[in-house]
């Protein structure tokens, strides 16, 4: 090898090491809205429960399978995506009461509000329990983009 070769081959060693890490690019599959405060009084009916909500979409060209995929808020509240799979392009709403899951439609069954209208953070973790995308807010009247 000669003089000049490896003083290329060093140089280019060099920018390589200097330059910065590639972006870690958006999730495929993550938090789109949230609706934190349903309306009127909160007396917990299921209706009310199920107007508080947060929604999850697939960006990605293919179907993606979140069954044990979980969402949770720091205070412990956790729902478990059950056998689920999200076509691509799709969203599902996950409802804080109880109802029948459909393909856009999935509930949480807690017998209480798990948002806080004051301010909170949703975590979306996959099945092996690593973090895909977090929502966070601040006190809302009603909705929020994610």
């Amino acid at each position: 090898m000669n003089l000049r070769s490896v003083i290329a081959a060093a140089a280019l060693a060099l920018v390589a090491t200097a330059l910065p890490a590639p972006a870690h690019a958006a999730p495929v599959v993550r938090f789109v809205k949230v609706y934190v405060n349903s309306p009127g009084a909160d007396h917990g009916s299921n209706a009310s429960l199920n107007a508080e909500w947060i929604r999850v979409k697939n960006f990605g060209s293919r179907a993606k399978v979140l069954t044990g995929w979980t969402i949770r808020d720091p205070e412990g509240h956790v729902f478990r995506f059950p056998r689920f799979t999200l076509r691509a392009g799709a969203t599902v709403t996950v409802h804080t009461g109880s109802g029948r899951n459909t393909a856009t439609n999935l509930y949480w069954r807690s017998d209480w509000y798990v948002w806080n209208n004051s301010g909170d953070r949703a975590i979306l973790k996959s099945r092996a329990g690593a973090k895909i995308d977090t929502c966070s807010w601040r006190s809302v009247r009603a909705a929020t983009g994610c």
